[in-house]
């Protein structure tokens, strides 16, 4: 895989997509690649405080389009801070969710129209397109697990979204599924492997194995 590239995780929560990332940058960092890693909501000063309310889960009210329109102002400075500096420094960027998470979790999770999406997409993201998507898919019940066991099984540890219920979780995955279904870009890989086995999978996919 050629330096200058855009790589996007994806999956809901509990997915394992946090030690993948880690994983190909402890690998890209063995053979001096270089490469930035940036998350979303986050990535920026203004993305890291839009972060903080999206996923406060005690004092935070948002409608379904206020969340919306949050992740994609979180997502502008990221591209225009993070994104297209690294690209244009030739290296590869990795991206901890990108756009199809807003086409999952607002769009068949919250219900908001996908052509809006979409547009909104056109407008924030162009040409700014991933190359390569890795979906780690998982079904909601084990990935939730995870994702509590993570936070110790407190529920007082839980962001916004984690909070969720399964039937959000559902149509999140099923929304995930259907993007993969309909762009070749979107690579399926199975989170309820071994993490070496999902681990050495991302490495052919890139080239690197």
């Amino acid at each position: 895989m050629p330096q200058g590239r855009f790589v996007s995780f994806e999956g809901i929560e509990g997915c394992g997509k946090t030690t993948q990332i880690a994983l190909l940058s402890e690998y890209l960092i063995k053979y001096s690649i270089a490469h930035t890693i940036t998350r979303e909501p986050g990535g920026t000063a203004v993305g890291e405080g839009i972060r903080k309310v999206l996923l406060n889960s005690e004092t935070i009210r948002l409608t379904a389009a206020s969340e919306l329109l949050l992740f994609y102002a979180s997502r502008s400075q990221n591209i225009q801070e993070k994104i297209k500096p690294a690209l244009e420094r030739n290296e590869i960027v990795i991206c901890d969710r990108y756009y199809h998470a807003s086409m999952a979790y607002q769009g068949y999770g919250r219900g908001i129209p996908l052509d809006f999406i979409r547009k909104l997409t056109d407008l924030v993201c162009d040409p700014y397109r991933p190359d390569l998507t890795f979906l780690l898919d998982i079904e909601p019940e084990i990935g939730l697990a995870r994702a509590r066991a993570r936070n110790h099984g407190r529920i007082e540890n839980e962001d916004r979204f984690e909070a969720e219920d399964l039937e959000f979780y559902n149509r999140v995955r099923e929304g995930y599924l259907e993007l993969a279904s309909e762009d070749e870009r979107i690579q399926l890989l199975y989170a309820d492997r071994s993490i070496e086995t999902v681990h050495r999978h991302v490495l052919t996919l890139l080239g690197f194995d």
